[in-house]
């Protein structure tokens, strides 16, 4: 197969995945989580159901592939904030407060709770605690946190302490939670 036709070919297969994932992402939203069925994602996208089933087998395949392109968007998200931000502790805070506002807009209810299982949500916070640990160590290289907690300690300090976000009232009141977060793993010895 020619290459240009091929990756035609690949292009259009990934133009039709993402309309899928779109369709069902917004049928969730309008309808709820249950009430998604592949003959619903099929009419929204426009394609035969027959060509659905081509590219998922059932509708449990298709919220888990929105899921997992869900979570790698946040991932990519966090590692932007990153890399916008100067000096090692305004790195830190900056993804802190962006996960924690992740957290805070997303978790805890509907259908990411649902389906936040399996295997891409574990590896993906793997990726997140390593994510953090490295932010944690620099902070610390820098002498900015306490000396007396292991960078690592630290980070998952730092991981478990934004899950707060959820069940905070307004994105302010997740921002003071930052600032409380970072406040506890400061170094303020003054040396």
């Amino acid at each position: 197969m020619p290459k240009l036709w091929s990756e035609t070919i690949d292009a259009h297969r990934q133009a039709v995945r993402g309309a899928v994932l779109d369709a069902a992402a917004a049928l969730v939203a309008d309808h709820g989580l249950m009430s998604v069925t592949m003959s619903k994602i099929a009419e929204r996208t426009g394609i035969g159901r027959a060509t659905l089933y081509k590219y998922f087998p059932d509708v449990e395949a298709i919220l888990t592939s929105w899921h997992q392109r869900q979570v790698h968007d946040h991932l990519v998200h966090l590692a932007g904030v990153r890399d916008s931000a100067i000096g090692p502790l305004e790195r830190l805070r900056a993804v802190l407060e962006a996960y924690a506002l992740i957290i805070f807009r997303h978790g805890g209810e509907g259908p990411a709770a649902l389906l936040h299982q399996g295997t891409h949500v574990a590896q993906a916070q793997e990726h997140l605690i390593v994510f953090l640990e490295d932010l944690v160590t620099e902070a610390a290289n820098a002498g900015a946190l306490r000396k007396d907690l292991t960078p690592v300690e630290l980070a998952g300090y730092c991981l478990h302490a934004t899950a707060a976000a959820r069940e905070l009232p307004s994105e302010d009141a997740v921002r003071r939670l930052i600032v409380v977060i970072l406040a506890g793993i400061q170094d303020h010895s003054g040396g």
